[in-house]
């Protein structure tokens, strides 16, 4: 599994947290930038290059995405066909998104989350599975043709 990283200025802080959080857990993980503090950079930018990057192979690949509020990264990277991104704000939300709505990237809102509870939505992201009863499938299904 490789996990792709990006932020803006607002989720700067928070990013380079969960990537050295998830180095020391062994996970390989991609920083897709910003990589410098940048005031006036734009979360478009970044998270559009982890929709890119996941949809090289969206089976192995995750991603997450952060910002301020983690709305605007979300809405970006979900304009990318075969990309469900789902903002985390509590671990049992999360772990059913990433369950039955099979979500592939992660938004999170800077703002609004301590890097501790930052840490442990992430690992729920990472360990729960898409569940893959008819159900849930034939919903994907659905998704991936609109």
């Amino acid at each position: 599994m490789t996990i792709f990283i990006a932020a803006d200025h607002r989720g700067f802080e928070l990013k380079n947290a969960l990537i050295e959080y998830l180095h020391e857990k062994n996970i390989r993980i991609e920083d897709l930038g910003n990589y410098q503090y940048e005031a006036e950079d734009d979360y478009p930018d970044y998270a559009k290059k982890v929709a890119q990057a996941v949809l090289q192979n969206p089976t192995e690949f995750l991603g997450i995405v952060i910002s301020g509020s983690g709305v605007g990264v979300a809405i970006t990277v979900n304009r990318s066909k075969g990309i469900r991104c789902g903002l985390g704000f509590e671990a049992g939300q999360l772990k059913h998104t990433r369950e039955n709505d099979h979500i592939n990237v992660l938004a999170l809102a800077a703002d609004y989350l301590d890097p501790e509870t930052a840490k442990k939505l992430v690992d729920v992201f990472i360990e729960a599975k898409p569940r893959q009863e008819q159900k849930y499938l034939r919903r994907i299904k659905k998704l991936d043709e609109l």
